[in-house]
């Protein structure tokens, strides 16, 4: 199907373009968003007539977009939740829940804003970005941590998953045999204490 832009879309174009895109990509976001019209001749003219108005109004809407841009990038959220020993979260954390940790921050964006592609299910430090318009986006921090003494070693840029993987391992060959000669196993030291029992008896 083709559509006339009514503002810029990622990917696809700018105001005022007539481009070409799936039927459902137009007929369940592009159109009922209004960020689109059926590109007939009818919504050709009525497009040209208005063009002056829609741009006029775009440029509000992207600079009042600028303006919060500067009060909402960068920003951090810290969220605790409950995970597993390998850092799985027990649920996740979806657009919704930081349109909400935001809002308490004081910064009123919506969850369609925020473009999350797939909702973050394990602790850890991640990077998302906020399109407060379409041609301003922003980029906050986001910190899930099973703690707020964790959440702050993640901040300082401690992996913490990784200490955690470390301390498991290292806890896993003490326990091994920490007498064992280097470089020898378990096997190899039973077969000489062996020996040495037979030579004994003869």
């Amino acid at each position: 199907m083709e559509v006339i832009l009514l503002e810029r879309v990622e990917k696809l174009g700018a105001i005022g373009d007539v481009v070409k895109v799936k039927n459902g990509f137009a007929r369940n976001f592009l159109l009922p968003n209004g960020k689109a019209l059926r590109a007939n001749e009818a919504n050709r003219k009525v497009f040209e007539a208005n063009r002056e108005r829609i741009e006029a109004q775009n440029a509000e809407r992207r600079a009042a977009a600028q303006k919060d841009a500067g009060t909402v990038d960068g920003a951090r959220i810290q969220l605790i939740r409950q995970a597993s020993s390998t850092g799985q979260l027990y649920g996740s954390v979806s657009a919704r829940d930081l349109s909400e940790a935001l809002e308490v921050q004081g910064h009123k964006i919506a969850k369609n804003q925020i473009v999350l592609d797939k909702p973050i299910k394990t602790i850890g430090m991640q990077d998302v970005k906020i399109a407060l318009h379409p041609e301003v986006s922003v980029t906050i921090r986001i910190n899930v941590a099973r703690s707020p003494e964790e959440a702050e070693l993640q901040a300082q840029g401690k992996d913490v998953m990784a200490e955690m993987f470390e301390r498991d391992n290292a806890g896993f060959t003490e326990d091994y045999d920490p007498n064992a000669e280097p470089g020898a196993t378990a096997e190899t030291q039973a077969d000489t204490g062996g020996d040495g029992e037979a030579s004994s008896e003869a």
